[in-house]
């Protein structure tokens, strides 16, 4: 009798744990997951990455030469020079 309780015992641990491979915290479907969120999450990391370069670059340009600060105030504000005249040229339909 002791040893088929112990049989018994050792498979009801042995369901345990396996149950646990499967559908517990860490189980194999829970790592997929999570791979498949650690992927995600690099492709986002590389793109603000990118970004981050682009910044930086604008800000080195900004910094280092007034040709830049001088084409942005023109583009994006409208800027002009003091005895300068703006002309804006629409092509008729």
């Amino acid at each position: 009798m002791p040893a088929r309780l112990v049989a018994l015992l050792l498979i009801g641990l042995l369901g345990v744990v396996h149950a646990q491979l499967w559908f517990g915290r860490g189980s194999v479907g829970d790592v997929a997951e999570m791979r498949r969120r650690l992927e995600q999450q690099k492709t986002h990391n590389v793109q603000a990455q990118q970004g981050n370069d682009r910044l930086a670059a604008e800000v080195r340009d900004l910094q280092e030469g007034l040709e830049m600060v001088e084409e942005k105030a023109r583009m994006e504000l409208g800027m002009v020079k003091p005895n300068e005249i703006f002309v804006n040229y629409a092509k008729p339909r």
